[in-house]
């Protein structure tokens, strides 16, 4: 039997809009598509972006601002890695496009050659605030490009990014002989967006990695169409950014209020309609 789908209405004020990224290309992600036992070298802890990964980074900037949507952010959430952090703030930093972006605020998002980038310090000027959070993390365990380095280390090199919401130092979520199942990925993923249903902000950018999209994002399109399903759980590319509107169907934000309703009633009086006036 044929399901019926039908359009979706939701209020404007129960919704959010997310432009989730990938970050681009990591020596990881080379090393890796050679030899998927590379992933187990030491050598790649916490990778770095490559020149070409630079590349992708700079062209989906001119997307972003092209297209509107650094207009529009009103936060960027990422990952605590170097390669999601250099992503992130090439990408939605502040500065000129198309190339290397110079510091021009007083606290950079990244230090000159941040992260061995051989990049100019990116400006934390006209963009949003910029937010690490461990939930968004990549697939945790056994593999060393996936483990962080100390929050400690991390600020000195972007030293605009709010690292807060992070309660240890090092980093005790990653384990040497463990690794994550993909259900443990997709339930960190629920935990991730609830808590983003809880910020203020309507529209958000988060930067993160391929695994914890993947799993946290194949829950979802299960009452849509084939194809939309398809759409929304396919992999992702490097440095693909895909926009999608998570709805409260639950009242989980009942306290909040429509910022464009309006209520008529002015002047005061009812408002029968045209079949009911005798």
């Amino acid at each position: 039997m044929d399901v019926v789908i039908t359009p979706s209405l939701y209020p404007l004020h129960r919704c959010k809009t997310i432009h989730l990224v990938r970050h681009a290309q990591g020596f990881h992600n080379v090393a890796g598509e050679k030899d998927h036992d590379a992933y187990m070298s030491e050598e790649l802890f916490d990778a770095n972006l490559t020149s070409f990964g630079w590349q992708q980074v700079d062209n989906l900037r001119k997307h972003v601002d092209s297209s509107g949507i650094s207009q529009k952010v009103e936060l960027v959430i990422v990952s605590p890695l170097t390669r999601t952090m250099q992503t992130a703030v090439g990408v939605f930093g502040g500065g000129g496009g198309g190339g290397d972006y110079a510091a021009g605020g007083n606290v950079p998002l990244m230090v000159e050659n941040g992260g061995d980038s051989n990049r100019c310090a990116v400006s934390s000027l006209n963009c949003p605030p910029f937010l690490a959070v461990e939930l968004c993390r990549e697939h945790l365990g056994v593999h060393p490009c996936d483990r962080r380095r100390s929050i400690t280390e991390y600020k000195p090199v972007f030293p605009a990014i709010d690292f807060s919401e992070i309660e240890n130092d090092g980093d005790i979520w990653w384990k040497p002989d463990i690794r994550e199942k993909d259900e443990e990925i997709a339930a960190r993923g629920m935990e991730f967006l609830k808590w983003l249903w809880g910020r203020k902000e309507k529209e958000i950018a988060v930067v993160t990695h391929s695994g914890f999209l993947v799993n946290t994002l194949s829950a979802f399109g299960n009452d849509c169409h084939p194809y939309v399903k398809t759409e929304i759980c396919k992999p992702f590319k490097n440095c693909e950014l895909r926009s999608v509107v998570i709805v409260d169907k639950g009242m989980l934000g009942s306290s909040d209020s429509s910022t464009t309703n309006f209520a008529g009633k002015i002047p005061d009086g009812a408002d029968l309609p045209s079949d009911a006036v005798k």
